[in-house]
């Protein structure tokens, strides 16, 4: 990177312009800072996933997704992030935990990262959700959908949340590999150290 201009500085994210070299050529790419999320597949004994439904204002939309949420709490790992998402959005806890997926949620415009868990031994926790998030995050319905049927809601076009469609997508395929190639839940997530070494990740987000 030659040379970088900030253009907007948000509560959650922000967009800066970066002049860098691509061969001989020199360009600018205006880019989102973001901090990172995670998202929490979770999987009952019956191998039904749990999916929250969750007004998301961007796409003026009621979407139905898995708990997720923001790498915005400074000095907090990512496992520990899944957790409390899973405990503040669903009212669970999971004694089995893995990586199952990481992916960038739009890498021609912004630095998003995603790490996706997969969460298994649920128990309910005795006193419910803890409701923490603003107005969209106050009432939060749940349904819990068998593996195959979520599938064809993806294929269908009935779910079009990113963590939803990766998350489930790539559980159906460790599950067709009797989850043997699953990575422990503190397994190192490359792409993101990869990011904040090169100062593209919005750090305790805002």
């Amino acid at each position: 990177m030659r040379a970088s201009t900030s253009r907007f500085e948000g509560r959650i994210w922000s967009v800066r312009t970066d002049e860098i070299a691509v061969g001989e050529a020199i360009v600018e790419r205006d880019i989102v800072i973001h901090p990172g999320a995670v998202v929490v597949i979770a999987l009952d004994d019956l191998d039904r996933v749990l999916l929250i439904r969750q007004y998301r204002h961007p796409v003026g939309a009621l979407l139905f997704e898995p708990p997720a949420g923001l790498l915005d709490v400074a000095g907090e790992s990512t496992l520990t992030s899944a957790k409390r998402e899973l405990a503040e959005e669903a009212g669970y806890a999971a004694k089995t935990w893995n990586v199952l997926v990481d992916f960038f949620n739009s890498p021609g415009g912004s630095s998003e990262a995603i790490r996706v868990y997969l969460a298994r031994d649920l128990h309910r926790l005795p006193e419910g959700r803890h409701v923490t998030g603003e107005a969209e995050e106050a009432w939060l319905p749940q349904v819990w959908v068998e593996l195959e049927q979520a599938k064809n809601l993806i294929l269908a076009g009935s779910l079009g949340n990113p963590g939803a469609v990766v998350g489930i997508l790539a559980a159906l395929a460790a599950r067709t590999d009797s989850w043997v190639h699953l990575r422990p839940a503190d397994a190192p997530w490359a792409a993101r150290e990869h990011l904040l070494r090169n100062d593209h990740v919005r750090l305790g987000g805002g």
